[in-house]
């Protein structure tokens, strides 16, 4: 056990000042005294019980003092956790997020059926850090590398279209990506690029962005999403929001050259369930045995200090009305 404001202990100070006073003003009490005959009758009584119990009350407020400066000195223990092996890799998610996701050939689109299963595969790998960045016209880091699951995850709900220009900018989002990983010593590094396009937009040539990967040694899974043929797309209409059929480009040869050239693979997703059984591929063969060094684990102490103190609070309570009641 130790503690977190040791400093606080000092305070103990107090009690003990409070405890020699007492004394001394026991001490001088008995120097009061009265002229007898005789001293049989005390003699022959002896030391009462309530001359003891008297005493009683002061020492559990003490007590309670006591425990109390000592709770909030925030008493810890901790016990060490053994060296453990687990699975764990750098993933960095790659996702478009042009208008175009808006398509419903996914339920209930594109963009929010990648993020729905994106997060479910977040969930199932709790060793690994992960991170987002989101393209369309232009390219940012909506998160880095983290192993925060809970942040990850609602900043992954946030991604949404139309923040950003419009367009398809598949190597600005590569190269994005890779030079949030390229600093990175994990074993392993992979970024998961998801797009229903064509790169129409951006400075950097996907192709380069792939040769900057494999550089550094990063493997790109990329998917095309859409379904074959045309997909159903919300118009704003007169008449509000109608749904027109506009056809599917995806362009795969680009996709799969990029994924040969860095190692990785290309998948196309046309429904919900292909792209859940995309992310479940890449995690069966996304696994890297690394170490995780042993550490410790801290317990707070300072509620059981301060229900003790409680306690002896309550009998002092109750222990002075009883001796007042009494004759």
């Amino acid at each position: 056990m130790f503690f977190e404001y040791p400093y606080l202990l000092w305070l103990l100070v107090i009690p003990a000042l409070l405890v020699l006073r007492y004394v001394w003003i026991e001490i001088r009490d008995r120097r009061v005294h009265m002229r007898v005959s005789k001293l049989d009758a005390w003699k022959a009584g002896g030391r009462s019980v309530m001359e003891i119990v008297r005493h009683i009350p002061f020492a559990l407020r003490i007590a309670a003092l006591c425990l109390i400066i000592v709770a909030i000195a925030r008493p810890r223990s901790s016990s060490q956790v053994e060296k453990v092996d687990t699975e764990g890799i750098d993933i960095m998610f790659t996702m478009d997020v042009s208008t175009s996701m808006l398509a419903r050939d996914f339920h209930p689109d594109r963009l929010s059926a990648a993020k729905d299963i994106a997060i479910e595969f977040i969930a199932q790998r709790p060793t690994d850090r992960m991170g987002i960045v989101v393209f369309a016209g232009e390219s940012y880091t909506q998160c880095p590398l983290t192993t925060d699951r809970a942040t990850l995850i609602n900043l992954m709900k946030d991604v949404q279209t139309e923040l950003i220009e419009d367009g398809t900018a598949i190597g600005n989002g590569l190269a994005t990506a890779v030079a949030r990983m390229k600093d990175s010593d994990a074993k392993s590094r992979v970024v998961i690029l998801l797009t229903d396009g064509v790169n129409n937009m951006g400075e950097i040539d996907p192709a380069m962005a792939a040769e900057i990967a494999k550089t550094y040694g990063i493997r790109v899974y990329t998917i095309g999403v859409g379904a074959n043929g045309t997909a159903p797309y919300p118009v704003q209409t007169p008449w509000g929001i109608e749904l027109k059929n506009i056809p599917v480009e995806i362009d795969e040869a680009l996709l799969k050259n990029i994924a040969d050239e860095t190692g990785g693979r290309y998948f196309r997703a046309t429904d919900n369930t292909k792209l859940s059984e995309i992310y479940a591929e890449i995690g069966q063969m996304e696994k890297t045995r690394t170490s995780v060094d042993s550490f410790p684990v801290y317990k707070d102490l300072f509620k059981n200090y301060a229900l003790a103190a409680l306690l002896c609070l309550l009998l002092e309570v109750l222990l002075s009305a009883l001796m007042r009641r009494l004759p």
